[in-house]
């Protein structure tokens, strides 16, 4: 195995140095352009200074040491050499001895730094590759035709189109660190093992360079390596595009991309139902409440994305699991009802009492998801036919039996905010079997429940009454006057889908028949309040 080691070649006292960075991987990397101008800036300052005059060569002043790699790393590989000229120097000792003839002005307008650095047996060298990068620097490397040949499909072309060939150029190199690091690979025998402890957005930059070159064996290597390390935050994405841009398929890209995707086209449903039933039936408080609002997030933000198919999946499951609840809890009214229940002693009532929790919780929960989806069209229909558990309902003690109402307010908040469009019929029924109840637990709800918005609540009660035809909202606003009146805030305040019955009861029809609904008077006497 081969190891870029950056090493100083030549005690010339002409040449210029540019610094040579090795990373902590021992990989050889190439120098930022801010440094090569920094140093350059530095040379032509020290140049102007000395006047001409060339004093003799030493160590302290015309060698800038490169960092070296511990002995460890050095046991798995053979040494490589680099070394850095400017670009007035010589690329190679005995190549163009006389002074370069000045270059045109357009050929090459920017600067350029040469760097020059060799791989294995220097003077086995039989081959320079050239790279020109973007940011001004040209790498000159000193390689073996076989090694590339062997190892790259690319080079092997090259090579083979003209014999003998002395050099290659690659211009417009666009990462050329990763690019002399990939060519070093070639050198190794075990590549998978130089990638370990390797960042996987580096390995992702390798693994493009090893594409283009045709070096099958590094391609493979990344692949291995991020088939098996960890992808954290954004990197999946990054990770899936890129492998699925690889241009060749017969890589094997399948074990990498297996992490995100099966085999199956469809989501399997029943999967998504045992999760769902998983988290239903359990009965441990912390994990179910995390689970649930883990699963809710989830499913709202697969809401958008998710197809036709797959959401009527989860729509069939959920409420085939709101049929279920719905089952469960009336069985559970029936007998915590029963008059024979009433004699039976605490800890036979207490485990009732707590399932009953546990379903309206459950069902409570179902029904947020179904909103969030606006797919609770059904459930409402489903909800507003439950005469026997709205009968049932207050001859319970109101601290087991208030979660039920939740599910009423939660109705009318999706009714009030669009989120489903419920048939007029529905709603009415809505509003006839289960205000009451819900009017009932109220006060309970306020003090005892602290997910429960008020305000949110009282505006949906509110909207919902005023979508009915206007003799519906009469009677319903009516007989919450006759609550309200008696008990005040333990009752919803629907004073604002008052104000607006009123307004169309006793005001519309008046401004009609004299003309002045567009009035801007009328308008602005109107304008704010509630709406239906």
């Amino acid at each position: 195995m081969a190891e870029l080691k950056a090493v100083t070649a030549s005690l010339d006292a002409k040449i210029r140095n540019v610094p040579i960075a090795v990373t902590p991987e021992g990989f050889w990397c190439c120098p930022s352009q801010a440094v090569l101008q920094k140093t350059a800036k530095n040379q032509n300052q020290q140049t102007k200074t000395k006047g001409g005059a060339s004093p003799p060569a030493s160590k302290a002043s015309s060698i800038q040491r490169a960092p070296t790699i511990s002995s460890e790393r050095r046991t798995h590989s053979t040494p490589t050499r680099s070394k850095t000229n400017s670009e007035e120097q010589r690329c190679l000792p005995g190549e163009n001895a006389t002074a370069n003839p000045p270059k045109p002005v357009n050929e090459r307008p920017q600067k350029q730094h040469k760097i020059s650095v060799g791989f294995g047996q220097l003077e086995m060298s039989d081959l320079k590759v050239v790279l020109y990068g973007k940011d001004g620097v040209a790498v000159k490397m000193s390689v073996h035709k076989n090694i590339l040949a062997e190892n790259s499909t690319f080079f092997a072309d090259k090579l083979s189109r003209q014999s003998p060939v002395s050099s290659i150029e690659v211009t417009d190199c666009e990462d050329v660190e990763i690019y002399v690091e990939t060519v070093g690979l070639m050198y190794c025998s075990d590549v998978k093992h130089r990638l370990i402890k390797q960042t996987v957005p580096r390995v992702l930059r390798i693994l493009k360079v090893a594409e283009l070159l045709g070096f099958r064996a590094c391609v493979i290597s990344c692949l291995d390596f991020l088939e098996a390390v960890p992808w954290v935050g954004e990197e999946e994405e990054t990770v899936v595009s890129s492998v699925r841009n690889l241009q060749i398929e017969n890589y094997g890209v399948g074990p990498v991309l297996k992490r995100v995707g099966s085999d199956l086209t469809t989501p399997p449903s029943d999967t998504f139902s045992h999760i769902i039933e998983l988290v239903l039936r359990s009965n441990e408080d912390r994990g179910r409440r995390e689970m649930k609002s883990l699963v809710q997030k989830l499913l709202k933000e697969n809401s958008a994305t998710c197809t036709s198919g797959s959401s009527d999946l989860c729509a069939e499951t959920l409420y085939r699991s709101c049929q279920n609840c719905l089952e469960s809890l009336l069985t559970l009214f029936q007998q915590a009802t029963d008059n024979d229940f009433a004699e039976q002693s605490l800890n036979i009532k207490e485990p009732v009492f707590r399932k009953i929790a546990l379903e309206a919780d459950n069902l409570l929960w179902l029904t947020e998801i179904l909103a969030d989806r606006n797919a609770a069209d059904e459930f409402a229909v489903m909800w507003a036919s439950q005469l026997d558990l709205a009968g049932l309902h207050s001859k319970l003690p109101v601290r087991s039996r208030h979660l039920v109402s939740c599910v009423t307010a939660r109705l009318f908040v999706a009714i009030g905010k669009g989120e489903m469009l419920p048939s007029k019929d529905t709603r009415r029924l809505l509003l006839d079997i289960w205000l009451q109840p819900l009017m009932d637990d109220y006060n309970w709800l306020q003090h005892g429940c602290r997910s429960f918005d008020r305000k949110v609540v009282e505006e949906g009660i509110g909207r919902t009454i005023l979508t009915l035809p206007l003799e519906d909202q009469q009677t319903i606003l009516l007989s919450w006057l006759g609550s309200f009146l008696k008990v005040g805030d333990s009752c919803p305040n629907l004073q604002k889908a008052f104000e607006v019955w009123w307004r169309r009861t006793f005001i519309r029809p008046y401004a009609e028949q004299q003309g002045c609904l567009g009035d801007p008077q009328y308008v602005e006497e109107n304008r704010g309040v509630g709406t239906g």
